[in-house]
């Protein structure tokens, strides 16, 4: 048989005071002294009772809780976020609710609105492209709202993130200062990947700028790209493409993968070709050899990310839209040299 929970009421009888008491040393009420506070808070503890804050939310109409969508569970990236973000929150009494859209848009627009009617603090959705109706709800939800891990051209509301097409130019430059010319880009082609894609485009826009072929396309798969997608992805590319010599792979996972097909099949790196990926996983720094690739600092991301949205909702930005660039760092390996 399931026991009822306690309640406020239990802890107010057993603590020899009126629930009213109670409540205001849960909320650390001045007009309840410090020996009574810490009196109430050990007789609610030891009879195991927790404080649902959900009347209190309905009444100030804000909770204590940030919203958060992030594409992927798995990605070092996004978890180093939400971890420096918690971080942030945490200290400040906050805590997040985390979704998880699977790189679907309509998956994120299903979670916003379920998200929404528990009324979160604030928002913090990863990327800048969503549905229409997922724009409507976030612009009218009248709440903070921040879009991470992008430079979007027409935000909803704050901006904390890159471009991701930009980043992609400091690796072009830096394969075609190796003495590199037939380059080719792994990953960016699949569905829902709008990161992924804006760092393709960015490839192409860098291989033209510079008067290179940049039709050297190769696809890896359904996204998150994994280290087994980016090895298949080398074997094709190495199959129709054998006068390649540099490859640039959408993430450092995929990037592993080739690094890892090219040991198999004897193919030296970076003498026979050079490979270089994104977003300076561990697994980057610990490869033979090491894997060149651009570190978009997540964790900066998700603390910069924290301390705006403590601003805002302390009114220290009203009227403002606020974005903040955190650019991409390039991290030479021994794949490219």
């Amino acid at each position: 048989m399931t026991q009822r929970p306690i309640t406020m009421k239990d802890v107010a009888r057993a603590a020899g005071v009126s629930v009213m008491t109670v409540s205001r040393a849960f909320k650390t009420d001045s007009s309840v002294s410090p020996d009574t506070r810490d009196h109430i808070r050990k007789v609610a503890e030891d009879l195991g009772y927790v404080l649902d804050s959900t009347a209190a939310n309905l009444r100030s109409q804000r909770s204590d809780f940030v919203a958060v969508t992030i594409p992927s569970l798995n990605n070092a990236n996004f978890a180093d976020t939400v971890s420096a973000m918690s971080d942030v929150l945490g200290k400040a009494g906050m805590q997040i609710l985390l979704g998880h859209t699977n790189y679907d848009i309509h998956e994120e627009e299903r979670l916003i609105a379920q998200f929404l009617q528990r009324r979160p603090a604030a928002m913090v959705v990863t990327g800048g492209r969503h549905t229409d109706r997922t724009r409507k709800l976030l612009s009218n939800a009248g709440i903070p709202v921040v879009e991470t891990w992008d430079l979007p051209p027409d935000p909803i509301g704050h901006v904390v993130g890159f471009s991701n097409a930009r980043a992609m130019d400091p690796l072009v430059a830096h394969l075609q200062a190796t003495g590199r010319q037939r380059i080719a880009f792994v990953g960016g082609d699949a569905d829902g990947d709008t990161r992924g894609t804006d760092r393709r485009m960015g490839f192409i826009r860098a291989m033209e700028a510079r008067g290179l072929d940049p039709t050297r396309l190769i696809r890896a798969g359904q996204v998150p790209i994994s280290m087994k997608e980016g090895a298949a992805a080398m074997a094709r590319l190495l199959a129709d493409l054998p006068d390649t010599d540099a490859v640039i792979c959408v993430s450092d996972l995929s990037a592993f993968g080739a690094l890892s097909e090219c040991a198999r099949r004897g193919v030296d790196v970076p003498g026979d070709i050079a490979i270089a990926g994104f977003g300076a996983y561990e697994i980057a720094g610990i490869a033979h050899p090491t894997i060149t690739t651009m570190n978009p600092h997540p964790r900066r991301i998700g603390t910069r990310t924290a301390d705006l949205l403590l601003m805002t909702m302390n009114g220290d930005a009203q009227g403002e839209t606020l974005r903040f660039e955190i650019a991409p760092e390039f991290v030479p390996g021994g794949s490219t040299s």
